[in-house]
Order: structure tokens, then C-alpha cells, then sequence
């Protein structure tokens, strides 16, 4: 072959490398989101419990990213799980206040128009499944299967009466997407079960999944296996009984988390999987609940009834070990899923993503973001008004009682809440009290205000 021929078929008949097709694509991740129901802020021993162990979600928070100021929407559990569920503030999808099952004491009605998150996830080719407590709805257009979820498997209702009949006023909630069911067992067990067959289920498939496990462990009736009750008992013999139940009934959904987390390694899937974890509201006190040194408790405005332990992991993603004291609600879950997944908003949401700060990047949320609270209630003490709250920087505006007047603290000079500074900072007070009536006023816009909005 002549020389100058073989220079040519070296230099341009090499093979042909198509751009975009050197690496093979980018695998969508898996999403496992944990909520606990009435999980303090201090009832995990990752979070400082001196009494407790809680093994397994303590090595999800040493795995990933714990946050130290992660809030629910509400300090109740329906409102936020709107939230969580729709990225928006629960008042703008209809759900200020508990929804219950009696029409008489009903604070909410989810908007039929809210896109929840396992809707738009279905569309990017997840397969979405709900485990546990539902709290969004009892009929339909409301139910699980209405609004996006392939697979319900779990409880519509508000609560149970009893963890082993799972009745609610003599009826029964318990359903297999539309179907009545009637399982044996412990809720918190079943619950774990029906999550782990779930994912053995999904193994081997090649659409990624979004199983949303919703315990209702540790709400009332605080209801631990009598296994679990007697261990408390033995390891802490001066504990009380109100304690040593609730104490139980926590380690108890710990261990069931731990059997979660276990088939996801067994089946290959951890490594693919970004877990969130997190509670809907503070612990309730009446129940022997502690938030740590944080004021009160469920169904109150002050820290207690509003700061919830959190944790994400997503393995070869987010830094084991890391932490993050960036003040976050909720909602902001929904924009950071769609975020991690790929997935397209194309219409308003409240909530930003905090993704960023997962991969440890520079920060993106505006340091001076006005985050809102809520809650709705009726009875003698409430007749059907609302308690809120609002927090900017280290200022946060409250009003525990809508019969009271409203306080004001700053949270890093005064963590516990102790001192109310609405009469010596007039500025800070009147600051935030504007940015609460507005935020009102959008809650209850009528119809040519909203076109603004």
C-alpha cells in the first residue's frame, strides 16, 4: 500500500463517535418518602433522646443530610401533608385544618384542581405507590387512586381508634386501592409489610418508583406491641408508663423502618434510591411526647408544635454525615423531588427546592424568605378560626390562640421562646405582621384578586 494512502485511512476512516451517546443515560432515581405521624423533635436519639433507641433511623440520619430546622406547613397533620403532597401552602389547595370523618368538625377539602407530586411523577415514567395513612380525603374526587397514586395500599381516615382493629367510629377505612379490607395485625406492622412486598415487587423493573410510606405510628392511641413495651420496660425500670407506651410505640415503627430499608439493599435497590425522611408535626405532650428544648408541642404555633427531625440520603449524592441549618418547610420536598428526578412543574408552587444544598453547593434560597404556618380548628377554643405563624431570619411573629395577641421572639437569641419582644422591636413586629396579613389575604383572595396572585 502506498504510503501517502495509508496516512488517509489512518487520519480519517477512524470510527464515528456520535455526540450524546458516550455515556450511557442518567438513571432516574428511586424515591422512598418516610412520614412519621406525631414524631417529636426530640423523640429520636439522633436527635438528642436520652431514653430512646431508634437504631435505624438514626442510621439514615448518619447517612445522609440531617437538618436541625426542617418545619411541617402545620402543626397538624392534614394541612401538611397537603403541603408536602403539593408544594403549595395548605390553605391554597383547601386544607387549613384537619380533615376529618365527621362532616361536623371537617376543616378542609382538598382542591380538586391541586397537582399532587405522585401525578407529575407519573408522567416522567414513575411507577407511584402510597403505604399507610391517607388524611386527604374520603371520597371521591379525593382518594389515593384519584390523584395519581397507581397502588393504595393503607387507611383513609384521619386516625385509628385501635392499632389492631383499625376501626375509626366503628368503621372501617382500611383499603387495597378502592377495596374494603379487613388485615390482622398491628397497623405499624402491616404497614412495614405491605411497604417491603412493594419493593420486592418493583425489583427488576425498569420503571423507577415513588413509594410514599406514611406510618401513622407514633399518633394515639399509643398502642405498642406488648413485646415492645415490656423491652422499654426492662432497659429503664424508673420509666413511667405514659413514657414507656410512647417510647414503645416509636421504637417499634424504628424497627419496621429498618426492615424497609433492609429489602431495598437486598433487592439491589439502595444505591438508586434517594430516601427522604421526616415528620408531619410536633410531638403531642398529653401523649408523654418530648421536642427537646423546644417550647410545647402539637397543635401550637411555637417550635414545638412545628419543627420536625428530618434526614435525606441518596447514596454517592448527598454526603454522609452533613448538616444543614437552613430553615425549610415541607413543601419544599415537592420541587426538590421533581428537581432530583427531572421532572417538569410548568404551573406556580410555593415550595423551592433545596437540592443544592443536598449537593452541598453554593445556597439558593433567599436568606430572607418569609416561611408561613397554619392551622384551622374548630371547638370553644378555636370556633373555626385560624392560629399562624410566620418566620423571616431569626424573627418569628405567632399568634397560639386566635383570642390572643400576637408575639414576637428571636429564635437565635431565644430558641425556647421565652421572651416576647412584640413590645420593645415595633419595627420587627410590624414587619412581620404585614407579611402575615398579605399572606392571609392570598389564602382568602376572592376570584378577581387570585388573577393577581
Amino acid at each position: 500500500m502506498k504510503p501517502l494512502l495509508l496516512l488517509f485511512l489512518v487520519l480519517f476512516c477512524q470510527p464515528v463517535r456520535v455526540v450524546g451517546q458516550t455515556k450511557p443515560p442518567v438513571k432516574k432515581p428511586n424515591i422512598l418518602l418516610i412520614l412519621a405521624d406525631d414524631l417529636g423533635y426530640g423523640d429520636l436519639s439522633s436527635y438528642g433522646a436520652p431514653d430512646i433507641r431508634t437504631p435505624h433511623i438514626d442510621s439514615l440520619v448518619r447517612a445522609g443530610m440531617r437538618f436541625s430546622h426542617f418545619y411541617a406547613n402545620s402543626s397538624v397533620c392534614s394541612p401538611s401533608r397537603a403541603a408536602l403532597l403539593s408544594g403549595r401552602y395548605p390553605e391554597q389547595v383547601g386544607v387549613p385544618g384537619v380533615i376529618r370523618t365527621m362532616p361536623d368538625d371537617n376543616w378542609g377539602y382538598l382542591s380538586p384542581s391541586a397537582v399532587l407530586l405522585p401525578s407529575i411523577l407519573k408522567k416522567n415514567g414513575y411507577y407511584t405507590a402510597l403505604v399507610g395513612k391517607w388524611h386527604l380525603g374520603l371520597e371521591p374526587p379525593n382518594l389515593p387512586n384519584d390523584r395519581g397514586f397507581d397502588l393504595f395500599h393503607g387507611f383513609e381516615g384521619d386516625m385509628m381508634d385501635d392499632y389492631y382493629t383499625h376501626l375509626r367510629h366503628d368503621r372501617n377505612y382500611m383499603r387495597l386501592n378502592r377495596q374494603t379490607i379487613n388485615p390482622q395485625g398491628h397497623a405499624t406492622d402491616l404497614f412495614t409489610q405491605w411497604a417491603t412486598d412493594y419493593l420486592e415487587q418493583r425489583a427488576g423493573q425498569s420503571n423507577p418508583f415513588f413509594l410514599y410510606l406514611a406510618y401513622n405510628a407514633p399518633h394515639d392511641p399509643i398502642q405498642p406491641p406488648a413485646d415492645w413495651l415490656a423491652k422499654v420496660k426492662a432497659r429503664q425500670p424508673g420509666i413511667s408508663e405514659k413514657r414507656a407506651k410512647l417510647v414503645g410505640l416509636i421504637e417499634h415503627m424504628d424497627d419496621g423502618i429498618g426492615k424497609v430499608i433492609q429489602t431495598l439493599r437486598a433487592k439491589g435497590l439502595y444505591e438508586n434510591t434517594l430516601i427522604v425522611f421526616v415528620s408531619d408535626n410536633g410531638g403531642k405532650l398529653f401523649d408523654g411526647a418530648t421536642n427537646g428544648p423546644l417550647r410545647s408541642g402539637k397543635g401550637h404555633m411555637y417550635e414545638g408544635g412545628i419543627r420536625i427531625p428530618a434526614c435525606v440520603v441518596w447514596p454517592g449524592k448527598v454526603a454522609a454525615q452533613s448538616q444543614s441549618q437552613q430553615p425549610l418547610l415541607l413543601m419544599d420536598i415537592f420541587p426538590t423531588l421533581a428537581e432530583a428526578t427531572g421532572t417538569v412543574i410548568n404551573y406556580p408552587i410555593d415550595g423551592r427546592s433545596f437540592l443544592s444544598i443536598l449537593r452541598g453547593e453554593r445556597q439558593l434560597l433567599a436568606a430572607e424568605r418569609p416561611l408561613f404556618f397554619i392551622r384551622r380548628e374548630g371547638g370553644s377554643e378555636y370556633n373555626g378560626k385560624t392560629i399562624d405563624a410566620v418566620r423571616l431570619g431569626d424573627w418569628k411573629l405567632l399568634q397560639d390562640s386566635p383570642y390572643s395577641p400576637l408575639e414576637l421572639y428571636n429564635l437565635k437569641e431565644d430558641p425556647q421562646e421565652k421572651t416576647n419582644r412584640a413590645s420593645d422591636r415595633p419595627e420587627e413586629f410590624r414587619r412581620l405582621e404585614k407579611l402575615m396579613r398579605e399572606h392571609t389575604r392570598q389564602g382568602g383572595a376572592i376570584p378577581w384578586e387570585k388573577e393577581g396572585l
